[in-house]
């Protein structure tokens, strides 16, 4: 019996974006199965964020196309989280508000929030652990209180995709757990997570695949087969040094976040 294999969650094919004269990405070829926890690494400016956003046609395509399931791509099953100085703090609403507009796709933007929906922001944000901040204006939480909510209004769309752009970047240690715990949690429930990040070894520590980017992408796979120092050069260039400390290597791309203990740069 012939055994057909199942169509990927995403599935870019040549895809090609930014803005103005420059292309930020092109010639992206991927396959993003379901169940999976895909980290997307590369230095700035590398087109990690441009990737992420045209999933979603949030910055021009030039050409290539995006498929979901097999068919057109549906944004009402994508959930995106921007970065955090991409979002104005000084808009007066509060973080159950935020997380109540990732409901919008399930009621519409005419209908009003029923008992379903306040429940399902209760429980989202009792899951980040914001249960006790949630009449609180989104500008006066810390930074790593902010990216746990913008999580928990990705949480209440329960969409199948979810896009993470740098979400560790200027947290602390604690909501970095959460955060990591978290995105395994809706891995395991069978959401493809794709996430940008500057932390290679954590990347490669927690991701099942990683995607390496510079203006295309330098190399996709499971971290034994692509966290090497070969793609690693391949897509730092002079930017990374790589420290050998026995069994693991430490590795530090310049002016990026939390490298490895013993890492230098040039």
């Amino acid at each position: 019996m012939t055994t057909v294999a199942a169509e990927p969650m995403l599935r870019l094919r040549d895809l090609a974006a930014g803005y103005g004269a420059r292309w930020a990405i092109s010639g992206v070829d991927l396959d993003l199965p379901a169940g999976r926890l895909v980290g997307v690494i590369g230095p700035n400016g590398s087109g990690k964020s441009t990737l992420l956003r045209a999933i979603l046609g949030l910055v021009p395509r030039r050409h290539g196309t995006v498929t979901m399931a097999g068919g057109p791509l549906d944004r009402r099953r994508v959930a995106y989280v921007p970065q955090r100085e991409l979002v104005d703090w000084s808009f007066p609403i509060s973080a159950a508000q935020v997380v109540l507009m990732g409901r919008y796709p399930r009621i519409g933007p005419v209908a009003g929030a029923g008992g379903d929906d306040r429940r399902a922001v209760a429980d989202a944000l009792e899951r980040v652990g914001m249960s006790d901040l949630g009449d609180r204006q989104i500008g006066s939480l810390s930074g790593g209180q902010q990216q746990r909510v913008f999580l928990a209004r990705a949480l209440v769309q329960g969409a199948d995709v979810l896009l993470l752009d740098e979400p560790m970047t200027g947290v602390d240690r604690g909501t970095e757990e959460a955060i990591t715990a978290l995105m395994r949690q809706l891995r395991d429930g069978g959401a493809t997570v794709v996430y940008a990040t500057h932390d290679l070894e954590t990347a490669a520590d927690v991701s099942d695949l990683l995607c390496f980017v510079n203006g295309g992408v330098v190399a996709f796979g499971p971290p034994d087969e692509t966290f090497t120092p070969h793609t690693l050069h391949a897509t730092f260039g002079g930017e990374l040094v790589i420290v050998d400390a026995g069994d693991h290597a430490h590795v530090h791309g310049g002016g990026h976040h939390d490298a490895g203990g013993g890492a230098a740069t040039r």
